[in-house]
């Protein structure tokens, strides 16, 4: 239970006794206190409301002759609701609704991750975004001045998304090698929506979707809530080892490959044309579908990386996943699904009838940027600030980590895997970084096995930040290890 603010009133002409019922029944009846809500102890409600025990006593037992509270052995006293509740508004169960909705609850670690990463006050070490220094604010005020004149009507878009943008999004792939017109495009709210669309319309309750391990889909819920399985596939150097994957009758249900081949959250790994090659022919052999998500391309930092399985293909047996948000954005909401005119039709409905089509203005935007050589320009500079900040960690890493953990280089992206090489916890690494004002994420939020690596981001924070959270990450794991 939250600790109460509120305090009775020992000034008025109602009772602090009355005051103290009121206010009880009033969080019950309007469901901030469920049912199964466990109320304080007597000693701490005293205390919280600055009045004898005594008093609380006398509360409580009024409240339980009404039905609104009862206390169990061992459990405490709880908002509960009887056939002899004298109370006329019923709230709805409200956790038990929770509990049994279609839909899983991320992980906790991963949500307290998401609370902690909106915190000024972290060093934000995990975060999977470009850093706020990096955002074209310039040339970002000169698109939007230029939009608004361009504004008359603000209605939905086709259900395949604003045509204009289609068709720079066409033209962009064909830098990529992949040759489609507009309509083999479908415009989503961010590359995690093409993921739920996918899985609503091309994906049957019951299949299996395989995957390299680790992967941040295991730290998300997107398959797994529309009844669809996930299994890990081990990853070698090359990236995902689909030789892995079982044919066994107990997975007759495979019915598709999920696969990040350019700069892989979380690992970093890069697949090699030889194993997109391989790959696409146990596709064809197997027909099986390929989720290719690409949304980490454009942040090549060496060299680009090699061409998209979608291009590589012979038989449509890929379905393709852009976005701005990794580039541009994440506040745009802008991605897209790449697949045949049928399966982008049918996407396109799915859509339409969840949210009506992506944000006219968001697409505006992103067509601005996309239409001529703004992006491409842009993402010069970008990657010239990401290979800075990548050395800046590489260097840190060297100086205050080389005897402690091992890790390789990426060639883009924006993480670093990193493997803890002494016996430590990593959960307790994670609470003691956290109370030092650091926020990284723990290995296992991306598979059970990985209970001995962390993921860092190089792209969000500060050089500063960098070289004072690494330290302090050198010192941690040094002062666990003694301990273990």
């Amino acid at each position: 239970m939250s600790k109460n603010h509120w305090k009775p009133n020992k000034e008025t002409n109602v009772s602090v006794y009355q005051q103290i019922f009121i206010y009880i029944k009033n969080k019950i009846i309007s469901g901030e206190w469920p049912d199964g809500f466990k109320l304080s102890s007597q000693r701490k409600l005293a205390d919280e409301f600055d009045v004898n025990r005594s008093t609380i006593v006398t509360v409580l037992e009024e409240l339980k002759s009404y039905g609104f509270i009862e206390t169990k052995k061992g459990s405490g006293t709880l908002v509960t609701y009887n056939e002899e509740s004298d109370f006329s508004l019923r709230t709805i169960n409200w956790d038990s609704l929770i509990q049994s909705s279609i839909y899983e609850s991320n992980n906790r670690v991963v949500q307290d991750i998401n609370d902690f990463e909106l915190e000024e006050q972290f060093i934000q070490l995990g975060k999977g975004e470009l850093s706020p220094s990096l955002f074209p604010k310039s040339t970002m005020s000169q698109v939007l001045s230029s939009i608004s004149n361009k504004v008359n009507y603000l209605g939905y878009e086709e259900a395949r998304g604003f045509r204009p943008l289609r068709k720079a999004i066409a033209h962009h792939l064909r830098n990529h090698s992949i040759d489609v017109s507009e309509n083999s495009v479908l415009i989503t709210s961010g590359a995690l929506q093409a993921l739920q669309l996918i899985s609503l319309g091309l994906l049957k309750t019951g299949s299996t979707v395989f995957l390299g391990e680790p992967s941040y889909l295991f730290s998300l819920k997107v398959f797994q809530s529309v009844g669809i399985s996930l299994y890990g596939i081990n990853m070698d150097k090359y990236g995902l080892n689909f030789l892995d994957i079982p044919y066994s009758k107990k997975y007759e249900n495979r019915s598709a490959i999920y696969c990040i081949p350019s700069f892989h959250n979380p690992t970093g790994i890069t697949m090699p044309s030889f194993r997109r090659k391989d790959l696409l022919k146990m596709s064809e052999q197997h027909n099986l579908l390929v989720i290719e998500d690409d949304v980490y391309r454009d942040l090549w930092i060496d060299t680009p990386p090699p061409q998209p399985l979608k291009s590589m293909e012979k038989t449509n047996n890929v379905v393709y996943i852009g976005s701005l948000s990794k580039t541009l954005s994440p506040g745009l909401r802008i991605g897209w699904v790449v697949a045949n005119e049928q399966v982008i039709n049918h996407l396109a409905d799915i859509k339409s009838q969840t949210d009506y089509g992506t944000s006219s203005i968001s697409q505006l935007i992103a067509y601005e940027w996309l239409k001529d050589n703004l992006y491409r320009d842009y993402l010069i500079e970008i990657r010239r600030e990401l290979k800075f900040k990548r050395e800046i960690m590489i260097s840190s890493l060297h100086q205050h980590l080389s005897s402690l953990a091992s890790w390789d280089i990426p060639k883009g992206g924006l993480f670093i895997w990193i493997k803890i090489e002494v016996n430590i916890s990593i959960q307790r690494l994670y609470l003691d970084m956290l109370n030092e004002g650091v926020l990284i994420n723990p290995g296992y939020i991306y598979g059970k096995r990985y209970r001995n690596y962390i993921r860092l981001s190089f792209s969000y924070a500060s050089e500063d930040e960098i070289r004072h959270s690494i330290s302090l990450l050198g010192k941690k794991i040094r002062s666990l290890s003694k301990l273990s």
